[in-house]
């Protein structure tokens, strides 16, 4: 089986209960539904498909990633694999507006504003984060304990969720602020990084949205 060297796999967590009924989740800890259990198995089983064998993996402190992970390692026979949990991984925290159905926050707030508070880079949700703040604390954290397993030459698998990674993407990506907006990552979708030892930079080499059988 190849080993992919330098090599970065993002994958956000399967659908959760919180997402099935439009809920905004942040630090809510909503469980996956069976939809998510097999949005999970299925990434799992592609990316057993195209080869992979990690060297670790990482994930959010919540149980939605932790689960996803949790099945994936399982599709790929690699449950024994070390997993490093952190709370630098969860989802940005949506303050005021967690556990609201996303039509009631638009009647509540005005559907301009909730669209802001979403998709933007610098709006602050009230008593939570923005995504500029997600990649606050996510960033530090990335550079200092998993890019550099990646130039190292591990191959990494990282469990997370819609806006943490969304943060992350913008340094990888290099994505300007005023186009995060734009940038929407489904239930578990599947994103690769490729690197080497020579450069710190990690270039996007692949989108995989696994397909689910209805």
């Amino acid at each position: 089986m190849e080993h992919h060297k330098h090599t970065l796999v993002l994958v956000r967590h399967g659908q959760s209960e919180d997402n099935e009924r439009e809920l905004f989740s942040g630090l809510r800890d909503p469980a996956l539904t069976p939809r998510g259990v097999q949005e999970a198995g299925t990434a799992g089983a592609t990316l057993r498909t195209l080869g992979y064998r990690f060297d670790a993996a990482f994930t959010s402190r919540l149980q939605r990633a932790q689960h996803t992970l949790a099945l994936i390692l399982a599709a790929l026979g690699q449950s024994d694999l070390p997993v490093q949990a952190d709370a630098a991984l969860n989802e940005r925290d949506y303050g005021a507006l967690a556990g609201l159905n996303k039509t009631e926050a638009r009647a509540r707030f005005g559907v301009e504003q909730v669209r802001t508070w979403r998709k933007s880079h610098d709006a602050v949700p009230p008593g939570g984060e923005s995504l500029a703040m997600t990649g606050a604390r996510l960033w530090p954290f990335f550079e200092r304990t998993i890019a550099p397993r990646v130039r190292d030459g591990a191959c990494v698998l990282v469990v997370a969720h819609g806006n943490s990674l969304r943060s992350l993407l913008m340094r990888l990506d290099r994505i300007d602020p005023r186009h995060i907006e734009e940038v929407n990552i489904g239930t578990a979708e599947i994103l690769v990084y490729r690197g080497d030892a020579a450069s710190p930079a990690l270039t996007r080499a692949a989108a995989i949205a696994p397909k689910m059988c209805d």
